[in-house]
């Protein structure tokens, strides 16, 4: 409720002074104010004490300006100045000057020209801020506009890029350079894809929990298997900070690829599971598990030859955390993610 008054109070100021674009209207509701203040004038003489000739006067010089501007109320000024001079300064309605007079009159025109000049200079000040505010607006829009084209630019390249390596892979006879290939096609297709919920023009933080999801969901989609249940438990309020999304989305997307080719080798059907703690020191582990065959005997992540899973290592080094490979009724690939 006060921030709603506060807005309309606001929009009102921006919009003043009133009546430029009619300006008849602005000197018309002048006078009338005058009008009202010589009328208020008048009822209160019967219980003023001798003087006060401009007590209901200054009001209507100050309202008048602030809503119709400097012009409008330097007209007031002078109309307000004169009733009060005839009507309530004595000898009443007449014209008459005297040292007393001049005095007043000297002290009620500079009186109203500080008022005049103050809402004056207040209202340059309002509609100068106005238009930086609109300016100011405008300008960031525009940038976002600018970041979202270059971020689409960017994912459709990277896109592009995975493509003609697919092509390329075509005319490839040896097995390990098709492999290599693929996988670099792979891994930059998928950096294209993500590429545009990784960052904002906002530097906001992104939801791990919504992130994981549509990371899965990707990798479980181009995969082709359409009986993998995909799940996801994280808590909801954890958020990831933009620089560590694209490391950590190639290490989880590496995690996920190999539970659907390793993990559940020719089945269409299993499950892959990825649960996240975090822990009372703010560090977080992200376990990726699925219920297929498990590691071969003998595998050892420390020694193994496969580029995606040192890759893994390599970024989780860079995030400050590490990635290891546990066996169990499921195995279980882990991300460990410290605190910061």
């Amino acid at each position: 409720m006060g921030n709603n008054l506060t807005s309309r109070w606001a929009q009102l100021l921006e919009r003043l002074p009133l009546g430029q674009k009619r300006p008849w209207l602005a000197y018309g509701c002048t006078i009338a104010i005058c009008g009202i203040s010589l009328s208020v004038r008048l009822l209160a003489e019967p219980i003023l004490p001798l003087g006060y000739p401009y007590i209901s006067f200054f009001p209507a010089v100050i309202l008048s300006t602030f809503l119709f501007g400097a012009r409008p109320g330097i007209v007031a000024g002078a109309l307000c100045g004169f009733l009060a001079w005839y009507c309530f300064i004595p000898p009443f309605f007449t014209i008459k000057m005297s040292g007393g007079i001049l005095f007043a009159l000297i002290f009620y025109s500079a009186v109203v020209l500080i008022d005049i000049l103050l809402i004056d200079w207040m209202q340059r000040a309002n509609r100068h801020l106005s238009e930086e505010r609109e300016r100011s607006q405008r300008l960031a829009e525009r940038g976002e506009l600018l970041f979202r084209e270059l971020q689409h630019r960017v994912s459709n390249n990277l896109q592009v890029v995975s493509g003609l390596l697919s092509l390329q892979m075509r005319d490839i006879v040896d097995p390990r350079a098709q492999t290599a290939l693929d996988d670099a096609a792979r891994r930059l297709g998928l950096i294209g894809r993500i590429h545009r919920q990784l960052y904002n023009p906002h530097g906001d933080q992104l939801h791990l929990a919504a992130f994981l999801g549509q990371l899965g969901a990707d990798i479980v989609e181009a995969s082709g298997k359409t009986g993998v249940d995909y799940r996801v438990e994280a808590p909801e309020d954890i958020d990831l900070a933009p620089e560590a999304a694209v490391p950590m989305a190639l290490i989880l997307a590496e995690a996920i690829t190999n539970a659907i080719e390793h993990g559940l080798v020719g089945r269409e059907t299993g499950e892959i599971l990825i649960e996240v703690w975090q822990r009372a020191d703010g560090s977080l582990d992200i376990d990726v598990s699925d219920d297929g065959v498990g590691l071969p005997p003998g595998f050892d992540l420390a020694s193994t030859e496969s580029l995606g899973l040192r890759l893994a290592q390599m970024l989780a080094r860079q995030l400050r955390g590490s990635f290891v490979l546990n066996r169990g009724p499921r195995t279980v690939a882990r991300l460990h993610l410290p605190g910061s």
